[in-house]
């Protein structure tokens, strides 16, 4: 039953990431009103706001205007529900589950954010920087919420954001600094290895897309694509699955 109350909870807060990723770049509240439709702006009931079923249940429209409702809505429902349950099957019940569930809700947020906007609020880079930091410092006290240290938790924010600043400073203007707060809070959390895989893989992520979107034609040499998202794709595989990815990697040298 675990495992399902898990899963159960990562869909509400896929939910309440939907309303986060539409209104937070708008400059509206993400607690008032309550959920409306964007077409038609008739508030959606509670019993059609029940995450992914009410998208079947709906047949995919609108209660009140019949319009199409985005697929996008349910998928991002559905990936924290598998998220969590993921998480959980490695950290079980601890706090650090419940921070890094929390992180990878809030990386998701991120990654569509960039990819609507191509930007990265600093109301949320800012914050988890200190956040991060401030979780690490409990160590001290020998209140185990993040397995990293205070010195590997600084040395993430300060490695990883002097790394990318760096590289702005070179291409003058390649990377932006939503990136740069963005790889230092993902630091903050998971300490200099961590910000060190995050930006090895999301730099081989994004080479691997931003190819593929060039011989499809979809992208040209000069278009930008927002790195953002590779980034958090990056950091969660380090929560999930990171030393085994380390040790498979290290073999392959070997």
């Amino acid at each position: 039953m675990i495992e399902i109350i898990i899963f159960a909870f990562g869909l509400i807060i896929g939910s309440f990431c939907n309303v986060v990723i539409y209104r937070l770049p708008l400059g509206k509240s993400i607690v008032t009103p309550g959920s409306q439709c964007r077409s038609c702006g008739g508030p959606v009931r509670p019993w059609d706001n029940i995450p992914v079923l009410s998208y079947l249940l709906l047949k995919r429209r609108c209660r009140s205007c019949n319009t199409p409702i985005s697929p996008r809505y349910p998928v991002v429902e559905f990936i924290p529900g598998l998220l969590f349950l993921l998480l959980y099957l490695k950290y079980g019940l601890s706090l650090s589950f419940v921070i890094y569930a929390l992180l990878v809700s809030t990386l998701l947020v991120v990654t569509l954010i960039d990819y609507d906007h191509k930007i990265i609020p600093n109301t949320i880079t800012l914050p988890g920087i200190a956040i991060g930091l401030g979780l690490s410092i409990l160590s001290i006290l020998s209140i185990s919420v993040l397995p990293i240290t205070p010195l590997a938790s600084l040395l993430g924010v300060l490695g990883g954001g002097a790394f990318f600043y760096l590289i702005a400073l070179i291409s003058r203007g390649g990377m932006g600094g939503g990136d740069i707060k963005l790889i230092a809070m993902i630091g903050a959390f998971l300490g200099w290895q961590g910000a060190f895989f995050t930006i090895l893989s999301g730099a081989l992520l994004g080479s691997v897309v931003g190819v593929s979107l060039m011989v499809l034609g979809k992208k040209g040499r000069k278009d930008k694509v927002p790195f953002g998202p590779f980034l958090s794709i990056g950091a969660i595989l380090f929560m999930l699955w990171g030393n085994q990815l380390i040790h498979w990697y290290l073999n392959l040298l070997s």
